[in-house]
Formats: structure tokens, C-alpha cells, sequence
């Protein structure tokens, strides 16, 4: 249970990181701002239990198929080029949020998270972590992540973003997937080296 725990607080650190002051975040607050909070967060909460559990489940079979030191070199490559993209990070600007007409706003919210955030480096970032850890503890902190990041969009409205250090927050996040990088490889070198 205790490596389950730490596994959760692991994704959840890296991927808070990461996510802060992306499109996902300004999507909470572009819908936020013309509706409830509530279905905001829960259709964005929806789609981000959903995009985890696809990646978990895709780093956790990628795992069964190929040796440990190809899916921890890949996975040290993956964190690396996340890194260097997180460094170089500009905050993004807030967009007018299209809404389809004859969707509730729930509706609306889970369409356009899981339509912006398949295949986004969260999602990578999370299978590649679930192929190193404990597929249900990444799933669980991946996706509480996930959902903080959106219920601080909703929360914190345009205003309050603006004025947070994302720049900051972008560093802290390249440091974290480089720190994971070095981890994963000298866990592909290992077997060569021994």
C-alpha cells in the first residue's frame, strides 16, 4: 500500500507540474467563466480519468512486451524531449472556448478536454510512467492531478492565472521530467553496465 501511495504522490507531483497553465487549464476557465463550475469540473475530471486509464494501460502492456532497458530507454528519451519542451514553455493564451450546440456543459467539458489532451505529453508522460511503476498508483495520481489542475482553472479565473510565475512553474516541471530521465536511464544502462 505505502509503494502504491508514493507511486500516486510521484505522477501527481510530475504531472501537476506539467499541466499547470496549459490549454486543458485555460479550456476550465474559458467554460468556467459562461457557466457552473461544477460540470466544468466534473466533465474535464471525466475525461481525465479516462485519458489516464488509456495510457496506463497502454505503459503497462508496452511493459509485458519489451525488455526493461528498451522501455526505460524510451522512457528516459520521452522525459528528456518533455523537459527541454517544458523549459522552452510560453504560457499559452486564453482562447474563446466553441461550444456545440444541444451539449450540456458537462458534456461540452469532457469533449473538449479529451479531444485536447489525447496523445498531450501528460498522457505520454503518464504511460511512460505506469510501464516504471504501479499502473493503478500513476492511474490515481495522474488523474487527481489532473483533475486539481482543472478545478484551479476553474477557480482561479483568468486574472489570478496571469499573475502566477508560470514560467516558474514550467521550469520546475522540465527539472522533474529530467530528474525522472536520468532515473529511467540508468535503469536502461544498468543491465550493460553490470
Amino acid at each position: 500500500m505505502e509503494n502504491l501511495l508514493v507511486n500516486a504522490a510521484t505522477a501527481f507531483g510530475l504531472i501537476v507540474a506539467a499541466e499547470m497553465g496549459d490549454k486543458s487549464q485555460l479550456v476550465c476557465m474559458g467554460l468556467a467563466a459562461r457557466h457552473r463550475g461544477w460540470p466544468v469540473l466534473l466533465g474535464a475530471t471525466a475525461a481525465f480519468a479516462l485519458l489516464s486509464l488509456i495510457a496506463v494501460v497502454f505503459g503497462a502492456s508496452v511493459d509485458h512486451w519489451l525488455p526493461d532497458w528498451l522501455v526505460a530507454a524510451v522512457v528516459a528519451v520521452l522525459f528528456t524531449v518533455f523537459a527541454v519542451q517544458s523549459w522552452r514553455a510560453e504560457p499559452e493564451p486564453l482562447e474563446t472556448v466553441a461550444e456545440k450546440p444541444g451539449h450540456g456543459v458537462l458534456m461540452n467539458a469532457f469533449l473538449l478536454i479529451f479531444l485536447a489532451e489525447f496523445g498531450d505529453k501528460t498522457q505520454l508522460a503518464t504511460a511512460a510512467l505506469s510501464s516504471e511503476l504501479s499502473p493503478l498508483g500513476v492511474w490515481a495520481g495522474a488523474t487527481a492531478a489532473l483533475a486539481t489542475t482543472s478545478a484551479l482553472g476553474v477557480v482561479a479565473g483568468r486574472t489570478v492565472l496571469q499573475r502566477l510565475p508560470i514560467h516558474l512553474i514550467h521550469r520546475i516541471a522540465a527539472v522533474l521530467f529530467f530528474a525522472f530521465a536520468l532515473v529511467a536511464a540508468y535503469q536502461a544502462l544498468s543491465p550493460f553496465i553490470h
